[in-house]
C-alpha cells in the first residue's frame, strides 16, 4: 500500500501529515514524500517517510503508483504554490487512479464554499481518519 504525500513550499503541511500517518497506520503502509522542491522533500523525509523524491517528473511517475494521494487541494490547480504546481503535476494528480484526499488549502484567489473552518491539525486528523476508514483500520 503506497500513500503519496505531496507538498511544496517548505513541506510543513506534508510533514505534519506524514507524522500523523506514521502514528496511526500500520508499518506496512509505504509513505512517499513527494516535494515540488528539495526543501519540501527534505522536511517530509525527516517525518519518517519511506522514500522521497523531488520535482515534476518524480510526482508524475509516483502518482501512477500510489494507492492514496494526500495533499493540499492546491496541487490540483496549475500555477498554485507560487508556480510550483505545473500543469503536468496537476494533471498527473487528478488523472491518477489513486484515492485523492485533499486538504482544503487554496490559493488566495480561490474560495471553497460549504466547508467547515477547522484548524490544520483537525483537517489532517480527518484526512487520516478517511484513510483508516477506507482500509478498515
Amino acid at each position: 500500500m503506497i500513500i503519496s504525500v505531496i507538498d511544496g513550499m517548505g513541506g510543513g503541511i506534508g510533514s505534519q501529515i506524514i507524522e500523523r500517518l506514521r502514528d496511526e497506520l500500520p508499518s506496512y503502509f509505504e509513505i512517499y514524500a513527494l516535494g515540488t522542491n528539495s526543501q519540501a522533500t527534505s522536511n517530509m523525509l525527516k517525518s519518517k517517510a519511506n522514500k522521497g523524491a523531488t520535482g515534476e517528473n518524480a510526482i508524475i511517475v509516483s502518482a501512477k503508483k500510489a494507492n492514496v494521494i494526500i495533499a493540499p487541494a492546491s496541487v490540483a490547480i496549475p500555477n498554485s504554490m507560487m508556480g510550483e504546481i505545473t500543469k503536468d503535476i496537476a494533471t498527473a494528480i487528478t488523472d491518477s487512479e489513486a484515492l485523492k484526499i485533499l486538504i482544503p488549502i487554496m490559493p488566495e484567489n480561490f474560495k471553497l464554499v460549504g466547508l467547515e473552518q477547522k484548524p490544520m491539525v483537525l483537517l489532517i486528523k480527518d484526512a487520516v481518519d478517511l484513510i483508516k476508514k477506507e482500509f478498515n483500520l
